[in-house]
């Protein structure tokens, strides 16, 4: 098995693994780490006390980051009539009904990376849950992605929306940007993602909530960051 690379040696050298940093330091370190020849994503896990096993433990929701994520996100709407024009007139990327379920279905055809419908059309995304329910894709009322107001749900996708779910270990895991942000859009986003998860804590959690905390880019080290500086409203 292959070691790190050099430039993930070199990283390490300007990156203490074992110092819990501050939100803003955090960045900071990061975005003093060299860079591959593409724009690498930077992203932000959490590990929550919680038993995801249990239904009231649950941590699961969606915000729009103040600086977006540095990806065109191609959204494709369910919708018809003046909902399906109004999807189009947001700037939806594929607008229909049974005509793009049946592309699905026989093409394998994936070509999206957000799925919005109105509610009169679960009948028939219903029956595409096992294309798109393991590929996070399911349009769901708790994260907005069902909802009569498509125009906006398009929007606000467009604008840099996120949906956060906790996996079986606690684990939430989010991109909130790209390496190329200013440091100051950065810290907003994780701030923005951190006030949502830890204001999304289940009344059933006992204990330490924000266990741990890494920033990190897609092929850098991870950099730790101290979950006693982060409360809601103060992430920054």
């Amino acid at each position: 098995m292959a070691g790190p690379g050099k430039r993930f040696k070199k990283s390490l050298e300007t990156v203490d693994r074992t110092k819990l940093y501050a939100l803003p330091e955090a960045v900071e370190a990061l975005k003093g780490t060299p860079s591959p020849k593409f724009d690498e994503s930077v992203d932000l896990a959490m590990n929550l006390g919680v038993d995801p096993r249990h239904a009231d433990q649950m941590v699961r929701g969606s915000i729009v980051l103040p600086h977006g994520t540095g990806k065109a996100m191609r959204v494709l709407v369910f919708a018809k009539g003046d909902k399906e024009k109004e999807a189009r007139e947001a700037g939806a990327d594929h607008v229909g009904a049974e005509d793009l379920a049946k592309k699905i279905t026989d093409e394998s055809w994936l070509e999206f990376d957000r799925v919005i419908a109105t509610p009169d059309m679960m009948g028939v995304v219903g029956r595409l849950g096992k294309v798109l329910g393991p590929r996070g894709l399911m349009p769901n009322p708790k994260l907005g992605t069902v909802t009569v107001n498509v125009g906006q749900a398009v929007r606000e996708t467009k604008a840099g929306k996120v949906e956060y779910k906790v996996e079986k270990a606690g684990i939430v895991h989010v991109s909130i940007g790209k390496k190329s942000f200013t440091p100051e859009a950065l810290v907003a986003n994780a701030s923005a993602l951190l006030e949502a998860v830890l204001r999304a804590k289940p009344a059933a959690s006992k204990g330490t909530y924000l266990k741990k905390v890494v920033i990190s880019t897609t092929m850098g080290p991870g950099v730790r960051i101290d979950p006693s500086s982060v409360s809601a409203g103060k992430a920054a």
